[in-house]
Parts: C-alpha cells; structure tokens; sequence
C-alpha cells in the first residue's frame, strides 16, 4: 500500500522564493493496482511522483511506502530502501543510459544495492531478454542500439532492481504508434504476470481506459476528482472545464449521441465497449455487424457517414 496523508510540498521551502506545488494530497494506492495519474502540465504530477521513492520528501504530512513512513524529517538513509521498492521510469529514461556495455548498465543497480558482480549479471540478463533485448546485444554500447532499444534497456535497468511498485512518467513519450503499443503491453504484462503495483502518468486518455483501474486528476497541485475509468469519463464536461480530454471512444459515443442517432446509457471508454453498445442498440445499421473492428476509420465511415448521406439527401 502506497499512502499520502495530508501531503504537502514547498519548493525552497521557508525562504523568500517559496513556491507550493502540493496541497492536503490525500492518495492511496493498493499493492497490485493499476492507478492513472492525469492532469494538464503543471498540475504537480512529476512533484507527486518524486515523492513515491523519496526524491523529494513532503514539507508537511507524510508518504507512506510498505512500512516505511517519508516525512520533512526522514533521513536519506532510512528512505534509501524505498528506492529498490519503487522503481521510476522517468520521460526519456533512455537519457540516464551511461555504462560501456547494455549488460553492465543494467547489473549497476543491483551491484550498488550490494549484489555480487555474478548475481547482479545473472538478473540483467533475465530482465534484458524480458523486456525483448536480444542476447547478441549484451555486449554492445547502449549508444549504438536504436532509440526503442536503448528505452528498453533503461527500462530492464529498472527491473533489475526488482521493485514491487513501477511508477511510469510518460513512458511511451516520442514512440512510433506500434513501439508505443508494444511498450504499453509490456507494463501491462508485468503488472498481470508479476504483480507489480503499476503507476502511470500520461496524458494520453485511451492509455488510462485500456489499462488503468484507478484515476486521480490533479491540478494546481490538488486533487480534483477520483474514481475508476469509467466512473471519471462519464463526465465530459467537467473534463473539458479542467482542459483534460476523453479517449476516443467516447468522443465518438458523443458525437453519435448528437446527431441523435444513438443514446447511451452509460458512455463506452474503450472501443470494445462502444461496438458492444452500438451492437446493442435498436438503431443498428443493417451492414454493421459485417464492419472490421481492425479498420481505424471503420465505425467513422459507417456510422458517421451513413447518417451524414441520409442527412443530405
């Protein structure tokens, strides 16, 4: 269980310059959860985050990681175990790359948390190869890998270190579309086969319909609302009021809501809810259910369109 009570944060605290970036954050997160973070830039979602592996410690209220307890008055040597339990995968990790071979970067975790050289070679390899780095390229220098692989390699780093919770900053930032997909099914396969507490923050709302089961939407350094996925996209406007926006599927379930063509009683987030609830629906076009669900521009040119022809004609 990750815990915040009360958080508050103060960058240059108690000097003239002193800005608050958190107030009263009051967060739990459950061990073996999938939890979104979402809010505009400048929201305080980076500030949050390096308070999760004690980066930043609060100025009031307190962190709770396991049993470990982080305050304005915890000492860096009573935090430093967090860092093991909470692995951070920051925008661009690929950037904090820095030893001669993909192998050695990735054993320097563990051997600095006091693994053997051998132990700490033997659980590189296993991350490396799960994370999809091929053994041929264990010895080469993370520079001449390709900017996929080396985030690969920054990633099995991580691993390495074999953390319960895997806290995640944009993480497909700068990723073609399918290294991007092929990215998210990663953490989502660690998050189903492991356990691993998942923490995802990301601006791209079909990542927290697809994956999350938690949301909390920050801004200005608060929390604004919390609740599942589902629970928070079924608020639109609100969403639009706080400059946040809505997965795919449901802007296109609104905008069959106002052509009049379709109600829904409750708004799909993904795009298998929405085909379920159109399949569902008594105003069903009659070639819809011959549609490829694989096709992008499928339900647009099918639904949309179909309505639009009737309309001008």
């Amino acid at each position: 269980m990750i815990k915040f009570d009360k958080v508050n944060f103060e960058y240059q605290a108690k000097t003239p310059f002193a800005s608050q970036a958190l107030f009263d954050i009051d967060v739990e997160i459950a061990d073996g959860s999938y939890t979104a973070l979402i809010g505009h830039t400048g929201s305080g979602k980076s500030t949050l985050l390096q308070h999760l592996n004690g980066l930043l410690q609060p100025t009031a209220g307190a962190v709770t990681v396991g049993d470990i307890v982080i305050t304005s008055e915890s000492r860096q040597k009573n935090i430093k175990p967090v860092r093991k339990r909470v692995g951070v995968v920051f925008q661009f990790p690929e950037t904090q790359l820095f030893d001669e071979t993909v192998l050695k970067d990735v054993a320097f975790g563990p051997q600095n948390f006091g693994a053997a050289k051998e132990a700490a070679e033997k659980i590189a390899r296993e991350k490396l190869l799960q994370v999809g780095i091929a053994e041929e390229l264990f010895e080469r220098p993370p520079f001449e890998l390709s900017g996929g692989q080396m985030r690969r390699v920054a990633i099995a780093g991580i691993l390495a270190m074999e953390p319960q919770v895997l806290v995640l900053d944009e993480p497909t930032a700068g990723l073609d579309p399918k290294a991007r997909l092929e990215m998210m099914q990663l953490f989502r396969d660690l998050h189903d086969e492991q356990g691993l507490t998942v923490i995802l923050v990301t601006h791209n709302m079909d990542d927290v319909a697809n994956y999350a089961d938690f949301v909390y939407l920050l801004e200005k350094g608060r929390i604004i609302d919390f609740g599942t996925p589902s629970q928070i996209f079924q608020k639109p406007d609100f969403l639009a009021e706080h400059q946040l926006g809505l997965p795919k599927a449901t802007e296109f379930a609104l905008k069959l809501q106002a052509r009049g063509r379709f109600t829904f009683e409750r708004l799909p987030i993904t795009r298998l809810e929405l085909v379920e609830a159109i399949r569902q629906s008594s105003n069903l076009p009659k070639h819809f259910s011959q549609l490829k669900l694989s096709d992008e521009n499928t339900l647009e040119a099918g639904l949309l369109g179909e309505r639009g022809t009737k309309e001008t004609n």
